[in-house]
């Protein structure tokens, strides 16, 4: 029953009579305990989670790793156990390395968890007690007040000035003035958006300010942000594209080495070789097939991959992830706190109808004072020194100066100063604004007052205002408020140097100087004074507030990050979409995206309203022209992510609040922000931002493209060369010739010669225009621009001319059959550690200096000397069947291995 009815639409008797609880005694203890059964505790549901020994089995959940247990028990059966175990090392060391990235398992339901508040002031049978959180029913009487974190739901039946913090649930950057009136609208409560329930206070907002009295009305898993939690429960993480590229290549090696052990047996028994020959032959070439390496080197490289970008300030909790960011297609990000500083500074003043600009960066207290982009001196400026005057001494923030201890080249330390708020934000930055204004001059006499009287905000008058009394005994009154309702009861106004009647005429010219900072969605705030005579404390706001003296307008806004404009111009020039979801008003949103570059045309703005009249099918059509969303809730931004996924984009979501924690979790790509994002956010993300600046991802978004162009690097290199294996035995076995390599020598190459040249190219640095492409897409085939005829035609030149390299060498030699499998082991591992510097670039081996990645410089000299080793050391000969070379036979080997690299640079010069 408490869950659908219209609270905010009731009157506050009206709800409390409903709920069956009395609003000056409370409920019943017996009545409390009745309803707790019916209803249960007021705790959010726990996901179940997984073990640590599941999370480890899931590692060998994968297409490719499926592929080496089947390999590993075709070895068995073979009778190489020694091939055996190498793949099991192999197998476990990919898992452990992926369980090192996710042991970190999924908590986001206990993060939302710790919101609630764990003890909280309740009222039953008429007496104040405190009581477990988790023990509230529908119908508890709650009071809250300034530092608590509201415990459910509630129906306020008693607001005293009181103030609550939303953002982490609404987006919205500013406390939300509450009351206990109920609202007037045809809308139903739910299509009420959550910012807008103004006598409503939801389970884990903080009271910034005031106090309150409140009725539950929803508990658990039906609050606001219970609904949240089993968002985030049903957002289900989509396959990686990496991942899906991965099995996509898995299905057509188990085809190619299906079809081969068929043909080779089907050859061999029509040439009359016996069918049980026939089938090891055919196994052991269907092993060839399989690179029993990638699926660690893979792993190896998105491990670097994370490390590198630790660097770079971007943490990533799911290893997959790293990848995907390379083919984001667009980037849906969260206005307060990400596209925003979430610090409300003023950046405009209108006194006397002359427009004053205000520069500097959030709270920080230094900046100018500008009229027509000249500094103005408030020594100078009575108007201004007054305006200044009334924004400090009419507030009741404080601003905090910190040290920041700073590292510099891990010897010398730095002290960066940082500022902070204590206390309502909008008074902050109007103290912000005195700081800036009287910097380096000396304070007034009045600075030194002292406040006698405060009549507070209230959401009626609509005003807040001190009285100031100096040490000469003079009173002065301030006050500060909404202008249309301030002028209502001012009767002159400070005009250009002079005090002077308020006509109607100059009335009109304040009203529109305020419309037209209104528009650029600065929140305004006016300020008035007036000299007291005749004051007796405990007077009247009515006899207080009038015959004031108008002096003027601030205007302020939570302003754009410094970057941000800089890093979407980049996005777009890498073919990337970004859009701003809020739950902000309209017009804030709309002069946001505007100032950061979002919006270049008419008709980029959607509203929550709009979005829930539309059908799927029409949400899809309007995501791809709108790049901004305002007043929307947690369910709209789980469906535009969905909409945009369904036109086949690669979606990157970005956040810090609660209510962005289920699309975060439903995106390609989640990310959050490491500074100010809730714990909710983080664990329901892919990747943290450690410095909370949106240009990290741009960062992030190069590096992914990179790791996947490494990974293409590699893939390339390692089937080359299992290409030239399948076609040396093959055609050896077609041509009625011996194996030209035994399976130890071919598992070697795969996963040791062939291991570290892969794991160099999994670092090796990105191409100068990377970020001039556009993002590939999500079902890209990962042999896609090419990438398949350059493993098929270096694979078969590799092949060819390991496979003559045997055919000469055992002609000379027939009864020496181990000499000519040596002189083929080497010419391969030889030719593949020449071809993988032509697999550094996608256009020629000529393009990029070979000297520009060390890492591949020493693993091709150490897979060398292994080579070497496994030839010429006496243990390694009996272990591998090798023997010495003599220098005729290097001389074929060199010939032969730089054969097809030679082949393919030209053929690429000639082509170009």
């Amino acid at each position: 029953m408490h869950s659908t009815r219209q609270w905010p639409k009731l009157a506050a008797m009206e709800t409390a009579a409903l709920l069956g609880s009395d609003p000056a005694q409370g409920l019943t203890h017996r009545e409390a305990e009745s309803r707790m059964k019916k209803y249960g505790p007021n705790q959010l549901k726990e996901a179940k989670q997984a073990s640590l020994l599941l999370v480890f089995l899931s590692q060998f959940k994968d297409m490719m790793v499926g592929i080496l247990i089947v390999a590993t028990i075709i070895s068995f059966f073979l009778g190489e156990y020694l091939d055996a175990i190498a793949i099991l090392a192999i197998m476990f060391l990919n898992g452990i390395l992926g369980f090192i990235q996710e042991v970190r398992a999924e908590r986001s339901l206990q993060a939302l968890k710790s919101l609630a508040s764990p003890m909280t002031k309740v009222v039953r049978e008429g007496k104040q007690q405190i009581i477990p959180a988790s023990q509230l029913v529908p119908g508890d009487l709650v009071l809250i007040e300034a530092g608590d974190r509201v415990p459910a739901d509630l129906r306020l039946i008693q607001a005293n000035r009181l103030e609550v913090e939303e953002s982490a649930l609404t987006g919205e950057s500013v406390p939300v003035s509450k009351t206990d009136k109920s609202l007037v609208t045809a809308a139903s409560a739910d299509q009420i958006p959550l910012g807008d329930q103004h006598n409503m206070a939801f389970m884990g907002t903080l009271v910034s300010g005031g106090t309150g009295k409140g009725v539950v009305v929803k508990t658990g898993m039906i609050t606001e942000i219970g609904k949240i939690a089993h968002l985030i429960n049903e957002a289900e993480q989509s396959t990686t594209p990496l991942q899906h590229r991965l099995e996509q290549m898995g299905k057509i090696l188990i085809v190619v080495a299906v079809c081969l052990t068929a043909v080779v047996i089907w050859a061999g028994v029509m040439h009359g070789h016996d069918l049980m020959t026939m089938f090891l032959a055919g196994v052991s070439l269907a092993v060839a097939a399989i690179p029993e390496g990638l699926p660690a080197i893979v792993t190896i490289a998105l491990a670097l991959g994370v490390q590198r970008m630790i660097r770079r300030n971007a943490l990533v909790r799911k290893l997959p992830s790293v990848e995907t960011l390379g083919c984001a297609s667009v980037i849906c990000s969260d206005k307060t706190g990400t596209l925003t500083q979430n610090k409300m500074t003023v950046t405009q003043a209108s006194i006397g109808g002359v427009r004053y600009d205000v520069t500097g960066n959030g709270y920080d207290p230094t900046g100018q004072i500008l009229v027509e982009n000249k500094p103005v001196d408030p020594s100078k400026n009575e108007s201004l020194r007054l305006l200044l005057h009334i924004a400090e001494r009419c507030n009741n923030a404080q601003l905090v100066r910190e040290e920041q201890k700073q590292r510099k080249l891990l010897v010398l330390a730095s002290f960066q100063e940082s500022w902070s708020i204590i206390g309502d934000p909008t008074e902050g930055a109007l103290l912000v604004l005195a700081a800036k204004g009287f910097a380096g001059m000396k304070r007034p006499q009045a600075g030194q007052a002292a406040r006698i009287d405060e009549l507070p905000f209230d959401s009626d008058r609509k005003m807040m205002s001190v009285v100031d009394c100096t040490p000469d005994k003079k009173l002065t009154l301030y006050t500060k408020g909404a202008t249309e309702a301030l002028l209502a009861r001012c009767s002159k106004i400070h005009w250009r140097g002079e005090v002077q009647p308020l006509t109607s005429q100059l009335r009109e010219q304040v009203l529109f100087h305020a419309e037209q900072m209104a528009k650029q969605a600065l929140r305004v705030l006016g300020f008035a004074y007036k000299p007291l005579i005749g004051y007796k404390p405990g007077m009247a706001a009515l006899q207080l507030e009038n015959d004031l003296v108008f002096v003027g307008m601030a205007g302020m806004i939570d302003p754009p990050r410094a970057e941000v404009k800089d890093a979407i111009y980049q996005c777009r020039q890498a073919g990337i979409k970004t859009v701003m979801i809020t739950g902000d008003h309209k017009i804030t949103a709309e002069a946001i995206g505007r100032q950061i570059g979002l919006l270049t045309h008419e008709g980029g703005v959607l509203e929550g309203r709009d979005l829930s009249q539309m059908s799927d099918e029409e949400l899809c059509r309007s995501v791809e022209k709108a790049s901004v969303y305002a007043r929307v809730s947690p369910e709209h931004k789980l469906r535009i992510v969905r909409a945009m996924q369904q036109n086949g984009h690669v979606v990157a979501m970005t956040g810090d609040g609660v209510n962005d924690a289920p699309a975060i979790k439903l995106a390609d790509i989640g990310i959050a922000m490491g500074i100010t994002g809730t714990d909710v956010t983080k664990e329901a993300s892919d990747l943290v931002l450690r410095d909370d600046n949106f240009s990290t991802i741009v960062s992030a978004v190069e590096e992914g493209r990179n790791i996947y162009d490494n990974i293409r690097k590699f893939i390339r290199y390692l089937l080359a060369s299992n290409v030239g294996e399948i076609l040396v035995m093959f055609f050896a076995m077609m041509m009625g010739l011996p194996l030209p390599l035994v399976p130890i020598q071919i598992l070697w190459v795969n996963l040791v010669t062939d291991g570290l040249p892969a794991m160099a190219l999994g670092v090796d640095t990105a191409e100068s225009n990377i970020m001039e492409q556009n993002p590939r897409k999500k079902t890209e085939n990962i042999f896609g621009r090419g990438l398949g005829w350059k493993i098929i035609s270096r694979g078969f030149l590799i092949g060819a001319m390991t496979l003559a390299a045997f055919w000469l060498t055992l002609r000379e030699n027939p009864d020496d059959l181990v000499h000519a499998q040596t002189v083929s082991f080497a010419t391969l591992v030889l030719a593949q550690l020449i071809h993988v510097f032509d697999c550094r670039s996608e256009r020629s081996v000529f393009h990029r200096n070979p000297f520009g990645n060390m890492y591949l410089i020493w693993a091709v000299l150490s897979s060398l000397v292994l080579m070497i080793g496994v030839i010429y050391l006496k243990p390694m000969q009996e272990i591998f069947t090798t023997t010495g070379l003599s220098f005729r036979d290097w001389a074929l080997v060199f010939v032969a291995a730089g054969v097809p690299t030679f082949v393919a640079g030209i053929g690429g010069a000639l082509k170009k």
